[in-house]
């Protein structure tokens, strides 16, 4: 570890002014704890390497817990520090005491406090240990100032990390593929297990070989190419009815590192076609066949499981099933193009909108970013605008919110740039969303940290107008006026004074 994220307190004096001793650790100051805990995010999702956060006692974790459980759903692993005033007021219950243990369990991994100074280094090697181990997620550690201050004996040892490249018997990828190959629509659902395992390029060959439409679920980086004929977009998010549309469409599904399904208002019913084999792949054993039943299970790493059932297949299909693959394949990629290129045909119609419209900032940029540059996207509504210009194509090039905390945008891009200062970030995020954590770019300056922000100004939050009026048409309700506090026009923000002032 070499940078640490958060916003200092009383109880946590001592440790920070210890950390003047050390110049090669880097402390990142935010204003705010939900700020330092979406940098840590940032920077962990960038690194895929355990990040440390320090908050302020149970006040400051109250204020990160929101962007905890982000970062619990998104599996980052943090590492969070938070300072208490000693075991010996423990029966006082004095200002700012709190059980953090209980307060911090709910959004995070692993919650733990240290009660003896002879355990404190031993604690936070196994702190570090379970925040890297898949499924890897935030830790907590509590530590009471009087521990921290008193003298320590441990010796210093290196966290010992594991190994999870573990792959299913070969009997196991042979009957798997067996199951699949002679499905006529079959449908991979991947998430961001491929990108954790590295296991991109296994993927895209697998979709391949099969002939099979991919769709993200819990997909928020670049577990394949979007451009590729066969990625046909996300499922999941908010109603469960929209996903299960899609996927009973398939004969055969394979899912890959992610849940089944990320929504608020998930589907109750059956998702998967009667009689269609379900395999699903994780290093998540929690979330194997948790809701809906499958008919494998493979506790293994995507990146040698993939690459082992694509060989399968292959063997396998014979050359009719072969040619109906590629055949397939051709068929998604024209419509593919035809969709974007219709897409793009309206786009040009707001060429001369007042303010800018959304697509033709996105094309612009596009023409000027650096082929190596970073996006952090939390523009929500305005992702799709942006996504056919911007595209996610290569793996640590694109981070899309997860988890429902609004606010993350900036603080997230800044926390990319920290782990990729040779690289241009740019971090978007919505006029609702910014103002969860505008303060971030105070962060930004203080630290030279020197990534972009974007915000798209639609005056409200579009998503909940977009959510409502769906609920209107589900329930047979007329369509009327959006209840006023989804307006943020009145008064008007103006982003770019704020800006300045920080």
């Amino acid at each position: 570890m070499t940078h640490m994220f958060g916003n200092p307190g009383t109880v946590e004096q001592g440790f920070l002014d210890s950390l003047g001793s050390y110049p090669d650790f880097h402390y990142i100051l935010a204003l705010q704890e939900t700020i330092a805990v979406g940098m840590a995010d940032g920077y962990a999702r960038a690194t895929r390497r355990p990040t440390a956060v320090q908050l302020h006692s149970g006040v400051g974790l109250g204020n990160g817990i929101g962007m905890l459980y982000q970062a619990k759903r998104g599996h980052a692993p943090l590492v969070v520090l938070t300072g208490e005033a000693g075991l010996r007021y423990d029966a006082m219950e004095a200002q700012m005491w709190a059980d953090l243990v209980a307060k911090a369990e709910p959004v995070t991994k692993w919650a733990t406090r240290v009660v003896d100074p002879g355990s404190l280094l031993r604690v936070l090697r196994r702190a570090i240990k379970e925040a890297a181990t898949p499924p890897m997620g935030p830790v907590f550690v509590s530590l009471p100032m009087d521990v921290l201050d008193a003298p320590n004996d441990e010796e210093v040892l290196p966290t010992s990390l594991l190994s999870t490249r573990v792959a299913p018997p070969q009997a196991e990828i042979e009957r798997v593929a067996r199951l699949l190959a002679g499905a006529s629509r079959p449908m991979i659902i991947a998430g961001d297990g491929v990108a954790a395992s590295g296991a991109e390029a296994e993927l895209t060959r697998l979709a391949e070989v099969w002939g099979a439409e991919v769709w993200g679920a819990d997909w928020s980086e670049a577990n394949m190419d979007h451009t590729h004929p066969q990625f046909r977009g996300m499922l999941g998010h908010m109603f469960g009815d929209h996903s299960r549309s899609i996927t009973s469409q398939a004969d055969a599904v394979l899912i890959c590192g992610t849940y089944v399904y990320p929504e608020v208002f998930p589907s109750l019913a059956p998702v998967f076609a009667a009689g269609a084999p379900v395999v699903h792949v994780d290093l998540n054993a929690h979330e194997i066949a948790k809701n809906f039943p499958v008919d494998v299970g493979l506790v293994a790493d995507p990146k040698l499981t993939l690459a082992a059932l694509a060989d399968a297949l292959a063997r396998t299909m014979d050359s009719e099933h072969m040619a109906e693959a590629a055949r397939r394949a051709a068929v998604m990629g024209s419509s593919k193009q035809r969709e974007l290129e219709a897409q793009r045909a309206r786009d040009r119609s707001y060429v001369d909108s007042v303010p800018m419209h959304a697509s033709v900032f996105a094309e612009e940029l596009a023409r000027q970013l650096p082929a190596d540059a970073i996006v952090f996207d939390e523009a929500l509504t305005t992702s799709p605008d942006l996504t056919r210009y911007v595209t996610p194509t290569t793996p640590g090039s694109y981070f899309l919110t997860r988890g429902g905390s609004l606010g993350v945008g900036f603080p997230g891009a800044i926390g990319i740039k920290v782990a990729n200062p040779d690289r241009t970030v740019i971090g978007f995020s919505g006029d609702g969303g910014s103002m969860y954590t505008i303060q971030a770019l105070w962060t930004a300056v203080r630290h030279q940290v020197g990534a972009k922000f974007v915000v798209c100004n639609n005056h409200s939050y579009e998503l909940l107008k977009v959510n409502i009026e769906e609920y209107w048409q589900e329930r047979n309700i007329a369509e009327h006026a959006f209840p006023a506090s989804f307006d943020l026009a009145e008064p008007d923000i103006h982003f770019d004074e704020l800006a300045r002032s920080l």
